[in-house]
């Protein structure tokens, strides 16, 4: 009885050692990035004609409120949401309508709030806001429903449908914006949670099919500009100076960069002002130009390491992450031309408040998980 005690105090020390490991990697790989990011936001902005460095100084602002924010939402009871997950999500969709009908108007889309000078962007709010309600919703649904003994039209409706009704009514909001990027992402997140719901693989890949289905019928629901961004993602050769313009600008940055790159604050792409949007969703670009591929593979394998530890916990815990996977691969794939533009930033890297802080609660949340759950 003595060794069995002993035993379960050393696996107990284990676990305990193991959840600070854990939080303390969060951290590191966290701050790494955001220091990247820092020093490539300062080279993007960097006697720029276009953009003022006055951004550089409210993103490092932002990150040390963003620090804060993680700390918080660190010690906070992540399941204090739970029961407001459903409001949140409701004031979430109001934030959506009222931008629509009164944001500030800028770049050909309608995104952003203006309170007391500072821009806020609900779509940003949305992706944390659609993890809530859909963990919640799913939380509540699977003791209720029966896989074993539910109807397959039950569990479709239930298990399906529902949820994509009230994931479809945000994309529309945000789609309206327009912005089909952060749309599209937020299906995403959708078909992420439903995987992680336990759902029956061939329901969800006979809705993933049928969604394939329909892509050539959203054709012409696209804008003009959209419709080129993909005739683009094919070609950037048939429009080199329009719509190809900045995906070509970008290969030409990051293959300048070879392995080593040309240093900081010498990318001659960046410098001359011949990337555009390289404070934002081009940011990648100029990492890739300055440091080159070793620079641009050390922050790969920051967020690598970042996401590994998210997946150690999401592994172990009923609360799935996969949001920061997702738009780290589409961002970076889309600045090298292997996925269409679709405007979406490098998470803690490119600029934008509402980003950034959404992505601190995300990472406050993960540590929170790792502390408070047992991952054995």
């Amino acid at each position: 009885m003595f060794n069995r005690a002993a035993a379960f105090i050393e696996f107990a020390k284990g676990a305990d050692h193991l959840k600070r490991d854990l939080a303390k990697k969060i951290w590191i790989y966290t701050i790494a990035i955001v220091a990247i990011g820092l020093m490539a936001l300062y080279s993007a902005t960097y006697d720029n004609v276009r953009v003022s460095q006055k951004i550089f100084y409210d993103q490092l602002l932002c990150a040390s409120l963003g620090f804060g924010v993680m700390y918080l939402f660190g010690r906070m009871d992540y399941r204090r949401f739970y029961d407001a997950a459903y409001i949140f999500y409701i004031v979430n969709v109001i934030l959506l309508i009222m931008v629509l009908l009164g944001g500030r108007h800028a770049l050909g889309a309608r995104r952003w709030f203006e309170i007391f000078g500072i821009s806020f962007q609900p779509s940003e709010l949305t992706k944390l806001a659609a993890i809530l309600m859909l963990g919640r919703y799913f939380s509540d649904l699977r003791p209720k429903l029966s896989f074993n003994f539910a109807s397959k039209a039950t569990i479709v409706f239930q298990h399906l449908l529902v949820p994509l009704f009230l994931i479809l009514a945000t994309m529309l909001l945000i789609f309206k914006q327009p912005d089909l990027g952060t749309s599209l992402l937020i299906f995403g997140i959708f078909i992420i949670m439903l995987f992680a719901s336990g759902i029956e693989y061939n329901i969800l890949f006979s809705f993933l099919g049928f969604c394939v289905f329909l892509m050539p019928f959203a054709w012409n629901v696209l804008k003009p500009y959209q419709k080129d961004r993909l005739l683009v993602f094919l070609n950037p050769n048939i429009d080199p100076l329009g719509a190809g313009y900045t995906i070509i600008q970008s290969k030409i940055a990051i293959g300048s960069g070879q392995f080593f790159g040309k240093g900081w604050l010498s990318g001659t792409q960046n410098q001359l002002n011949f990337l555009p949007e390289r404070h934002t969703d081009f940011i990648f670009s100029v990492i890739g130009e300055e440091w080159g591929m070793f620079g641009a593979l050390v922050m790969i394998l920051f967020y690598f390491l970042l996401i590994h530890c998210s997946l150690q916990i999401a592994a172990q815990v009923k609360d799935k992450f996969g949001i920061l996977t997702l738009q780290v691969v589409i961002n970076i794939g889309m600045v090298m031309g292997l996925f269409p533009i679709v405007g979406l930033t490098l998470p803690f890297v490119s600029y934008g408040r509402s980003s950034f802080l959404i992505f601190a609660i995300m990472m406050g949340f993960l540590i929170n998980l790792s502390k408070k759950r047992t991952i054995f």
